[in-house]
């Protein structure tokens, strides 16, 4: 694994339980572009989502590449990194909320799409696929957070584009054999 990060809120040792939420993230890159979801607030976040009951890792991840982005070959390949993020709980007083966000190396096997399947806050954010360059992804989203910007994933989604750009750097290439590169 590559990366491994906890980003935690202020919490005091008084709290009623945990929320515990997993999700998956897809990490495809091809020639000098990355796949990420470009949101009406500018920012760029991974393909991905929490996993439904029942449904593995691999699974979930190729769901939420099909809904977010409306590729629907890929493959999934090997886990690079963990983000756990804790902070109060929104809508359940007194309760942690914990999402442990599992990163893995994807690969798209040929171009072919269908229509977004986003849900209704997707929707809202009018979320759209964009391959883009890893300067471009962290410039922009480096940019929002000295704005002040404020949601759930950007200072996670950059610190991840970080790390990937650090990766890629060292080895001073991009191939469509990127699984190798970046292990």
């Amino acid at each position: 694994m590559k990366f491994n990060k906890i980003y935690q809120s202020q919490i005091d040792d008084h709290h009623d339980g945990m929320i515990h939420r997993e999700a998956v993230r897809a990490v495809i890159l091809s020639k000098e572009k990355i796949l990420l979801v470009q949101s009406s607030k500018r920012d760029y976040k991974f393909p991905g989502g929490g996993i439904e009951e029942k449904e593995s890792h691999s699974e979930a991840l190729l769901r939420e590449i099909k809904e977010e982005t409306g590729y629907i070959h890929g493959s999934v390949k090997e886990k690079i990194g963990i983000i756990v993020e804790r902070k109060l709980d929104e809508y359940e007083k007194g309760k942690v909320f914990q999402m442990t966000s599992h990163y893995y190396l994807c690969e798209l096997t040929n171009q072919e799409a269908v229509a977004q399947q986003l849900d209704p806050y997707e929707t809202e954010l009018a979320f759209m696929p964009e391959w883009v360059s890893l300067e471009e992804a962290i410039r922009q989203n480096e940019r929002l957070i000295k704005q002040g910007e404020q949601n759930s994933w950007l200072k996670r989604e950059t610190f991840v584009l970080n790390e990937i750009n650090t990766l890629v750097v060292k080895c001073k290439c991009l191939t469509p054999h990127f699984a190798k590169v970046l292990t």
